[in-house]
């Protein structure tokens, strides 16, 4: 008869095979793995140093190593053990020193010395949903024995394990709220993160059930909601994010089918624009069509009267001539005269058939603007977080002051380069590892930014290629353009084919506020 016990143990992580139904980006991960450290116990015996044991942790600031209480405990009650953290990338170990503890959920705090930094970690407040896929990452000590790894190994910095699965919602310890899931685990893992299928962190994996047979083990870890609590009591400043965890390929779908609506509805605004003016045109030439035949009808007429009156002016001064009456004949015959040039020039002073499309006048119909004939948004601006359009991994404020002036100048300092319709600025920091694409479209205002979450390597190389070049500002000439456009062809052959993060943001005069 199989039973399991509930027991804290050194975190459980390790299983050779990894499921094939999770669905996590493997760029994520590899994120969320650069804040992933290995937390390391050592003794000090006089000249000696003996080996304690290890678990994980994670960066949750710069400087700050969340971790599991049952991992640190030895090193409360004995001074000669120390505390080291090893992180994933580098080549460096640091010391480090608890500064909060709490065993009662399992949670404790490490600071590091020597102005040591670690890439932190985000933490999703959002609901932990029943079959959720998740990922456990950390150093199980089973995988450190299968490579046959020393002590000197161990100590230096190496990529995490990472074991996926899923959650099993509705199952929590007594002791304080965890989260239930199925990402195999093994000794070591303590402390380690468990997290979504955007890397954000869940949970803090901390113990697992045992089983005295071959049935399946099912592991712990601490929920969110112990953790941010703990922290926001020890006053540590934290970044989370509740946005529900959307793949990049449900993102592109989802807005070329924005896209393809919204040419549909163009095209169709077109269509109508069209078959209104082609009923306005005929209504028009039709109208234009009956006031030429109207005004040819009415010089027919004024002709013939004039016609008319030429004979009898005609007539009347030969009468007159013919009773010897000079001058009223001379009058009449003169009267005559110009009554019959008046009705040839009224004759042919009708307008022709031909004169109809000189008389066409066409009501304004205007065709439907997109986005690349719309007026062009500049000034300062105010840019809203479109959630719907996002996908939101690390951050994403919900509202950016922006001020964008013609010609690519943002803020007044920084140049962006021309990008078809766009302009776009890749941003490469000097500490921070995140590489940012920015760009702004001024006829759409529409204003995106593409986080790249890289890891040390991968910035090193996105650093060096970013110092071959001169950056130039807003004053930087006619040049600055071609200038801009090098350096940052250079710097997109360094990066992923995806990024980690897409921010898109809505922009308007309304509310604009001054640059902060």
């Amino acid at each position: 008869m199989t039973r399991y016990l509930l027991v804290l143990l050194s975190l459980l992580c390790g299983a050779l095979t990894l499921p094939s139904a999770a669905s996590a980006d493997p760029g994520d991960i590899a994120a969320a793995s650069r804040g992933v450290v290995r937390v390391v116990l050592v003794a000090q015996d006089g000249s000696q140093v003996f080996y304690v044991g290890h678990g994980s942790g994670v960066a949750i600031a710069p400087d700050v190593i969340l971790t599991n209480a049952h991992v640190v405990e030895p090193a409360r009650g004995d001074r000669s053990i120390m505390i080291g953290v090893v992180p994933s990338e580098g080549a460096k170990s640091y010391g480090a020193q608890i500064i909060a503890y709490s065993p009662s959920n399992d949670l404790a705090l490490l600071r590091l010395a020597d102005g040591a930094r670690v890439t932190p970690d985000t933490i999703y407040t959002g609901p932990a949903s029943d079959g959720m896929d998740v990922v456990a990452i950390g150093y199980p000590s089973t995988v450190d024995r299968a490579q046959g790894l020393q002590v000197e190994d161990i100590i230096r910095p190496q990529s995490p394990v990472k074991t996926r699965g899923s959650i099993s919602g509705g199952r929590s310890a007594r002791q304080f709220d965890t989260i239930l899931h199925t990402a195999p685990l093994g000794a070591g893992n303590s402390g380690g993160p468990l997290v979504d299928a955007c890397g954000r962190v869940i949970g803090l994996n901390s113990f697992g059930s045992i089983s005295d047979g071959n049935d399946a083990e099912f592991f712990f870890a601490v929920s969110a909601r112990e953790i941010t609590g703990f922290l926001r009591k020890a006053g540590v400043k934290l970044r989370t994010s509740a946005a529900p965890c959307r793949s990049v390929a449900d993102l592109t779908a989802a807005e070329q089918q924005r896209q393809s609506e919204a040419r549909a509805r163009i095209d169709q605004e077109e269509r109508q624009a069209a078959a209104m003016r082609a009923s306005a045109e005929a209504a028009a030439r039709r109208k234009a069509e009956l006031g030429v035949i109207a005004d040819r009808e009415d010089g027919m007429a004024l002709a013939g009267l004039l016609l008319a009156l030429s004979v009898i002016g005609a007539g009347a001064a030969g009468l007159f001539f013919t009773r010897g009456q000079k001058y009223p004949a001379i009058a009449g015959g003169v009267a005559g005269a110009g009554l019959l040039l008046g009705a040839v020039l009224v004759y042919f002073a009708r307008p022709s058939m031909a004169d109809i499309d000189d008389r066409v006048e066409l009501p304004k119909i205007s065709a439907p603007q997109d986005s690349g004939q719309a007026a062009k948004l500049t000034g300062p601006l105010v840019c809203r977080l479109d959630a719907a359009r996002s996908r939101v991994t690390v951050s994403g404020e919900s509202e950016i002051p922006f001020r964008y002036e013609e010609g690519g100048c943002v803020n007044g300092r920084t140049q962006y380069g021309r990008d078809g319709s766009a302009y776009t600025r890749i941003f490469v920091p000097n500490q921070d590892s995140t590489v940012s694409r920015n760009s702004y479209d001024p006829a759409a205002g529409e204003y995106r930014v593409a986080r790249y979450l890289l890891g040390m390597d991968a910035m090193e190389r996105a650093r060096s290629v970013r110092q071959q070049f001169d950056v130039p500002s807003c004053d930087a000439g006619p040049d600055a353009q071609q200038r801009l456009a090098a350096m940052q062809s250079a710097i997109d052959a360094v990066l992923p084919a995806q990024p980690n993060e897409l921010l898109v943001y809505d922009c308007s005069k309304e509310d604009a506020r001054p640059d902060s």
